[in-house]
């Protein structure tokens, strides 16, 4: 819920993070996971209760909310915290984005309608009157007049050859969630250059091994759903059905669970020898507090003593 994510980015500031991602649905992914508070709200707590960095991981700017109200969330979520604001973007999950009954486009569409988003966004982010008549969007005499010093930087998410080919030509950073370094070559080949790439992995931390694989299990096995699931299934009742595929053998052998600090430290390093910038570190489970002293005093260390 939203208090206890504002107390998760308390305690991550003061075991020594140096940025946060936070995730924009509508819907949790299953009934398990049990909540999914309005982002905008949340960051607007975050702006006053931490000083670290926030990032959407992501945001979809295409359908369910549209990109001139996104451009206004994001501005004045980035005037909110000093500059230390970057939206990321994705072309979305039909689980969040069909609310309103709206279709759910293929994913080249979708790709179509993010970068057209991009570039509406990108023209609010100066202050000026915006008129926009495209394939997807129509703006009439938009202008936002809470904007940021400098335009917000918009990241976009990839997973696949086509949208890290769009994140190399039109975006200010790339986010993918596989340490794959030929991913990371393709985006700075493509056009990325030096330009931020960011990545993310989830870990359970507990002292049993195998609890923590349970509870991967119960609460996330929707990551190791196969193909495109993750994109068109409608409903969390969807994934929880699809979820009955993935046992906890394949948890086990997908994801890093328990105390083991040679594990979590190897995990991380993954994405940095991939060529990644930065990489984000979700706990799955209740034990937080667990999760941040481990981190504070096993992990991060040793990040530290070995770059």
């Amino acid at each position: 819920g939203p208090a206890e994510l504002i107390e998760q980015a308390r305690m991550a500031e003061q075991a020594g993070f140096q940025a946060l991602w936070i995730s924009d649905h509508y819907h949790p992914w299953n009934g398990e996971q049990g909540q999914s508070p309005f982002v905008w709200s949340v960051i607007g707590a975050l702006s006053d209760a931490v000083s670290l960095p926030v990032e959407t991981a992501v945001t979809c700017p295409t359908v369910r909310i549209h990109p001139a109200v996104v451009a206004q969330a994001a501005a004045t979520s980035a005037v909110m915290t000093d500059g230390r604001f970057r939206l990321g973007v994705g072309t979305g999950e039909a689980l969040n984005e069909h609310i309103l009954g709206d279709a759910w486009p293929a994913a080249h569409v979708r790709l179509e309608m993010l970068e057209e988003a991009i570039l509406i966004m990108r023209r609010l982010f100066t202050g000026e009157e915006v008129n926009h008549h495209g394939t997807h969007y129509t703006v009439e005499n938009a202008r936002l007049y809470t904007v940021p010093d400098e335009p917000v930087p918009i990241d976009i998410s990839g997973f696949g050859p086509a949208a890290t080919k769009l994140a190399a030509r039109v975006g200010d950073g790339y986010i993918t969630m596989m340490p794959d370094a030929s991913m990371v070559e393709q985006y700075r080949k493509g056009g990325g250059g030096g330009k931020l790439v960011s990545g993310g992995t989830k870990v359970c931390y507990d002292t049993d091994r195998d609890a923590a694989v349970r509870t991967v299990h119960r609460l996330w096995a929707n990551e190791l759903l196969p193909g495109e699931l993750g994109q068109v299934l409608p409903s969390p009742k969807h994934f929880e059905q699809a979820q009955t595929l993935v046992t906890e053998d394949m948890v086990r052998s997908n994801r890093v669970c328990g105390d083991d600090a040679d594990e979590h430290v190897a995990e991380l390093r993954r994405f940095a020898d991939a060529g990644f910038d930065r990489v984000y570190v979700n706990q799955i489970g209740p034990d937080l507090r667990g999760f941040f002293d481990f981190y504070r005093t096993k992990v991060l260390p040793r990040l530290h003593e070995e770059s």
